[in-house]
């Protein structure tokens, strides 16, 4: 949970004030001045828009790859337990076939 002191700003809020970085060429810092915005916040936003547009790191992921990551262990996970109980079962039936 979040502190007392957190402020918490809606997703147009947010696009708004990236869209005055990347459109205008402001610093992070004018921007933060003008909207009372934590430097940190925006920085971290701007950062995850570019993550998101593609523009990060080499390595990166983008949001929705790493929605795909997640997706993919889920099933990975589910996958691998099924294959436990399968295993189980199939020695559980050679047991008994044998009495």
């Amino acid at each position: 949970m979040g502190s007392k002191y957190t402020k918490r700003y809606s997703a147009e809020y947010r696009r708004d004030a990236i869209a005055l970085v990347r459109s205008f060429g402001r610093t992070v810092t004018q921007v933060t001045r003008e909207l009372g915005v934590s430097p940190e916040s925006l920085r971290n936003w701007v950062r995850r828009d570019q993550v998101a547009r593609g523009e990060g790191a080499p390595g990166e992921l983008t949001s929705a790859e790493r929605e795909e990551l997640k997706r993919l262990r889920r099933q990975n996970r589910e996958q691998q337990q099924t294959i436990e109980i399968l295993k189980k079962a199939t020695a559980f039936f050679v047991k008994e076939s044998d009495r």
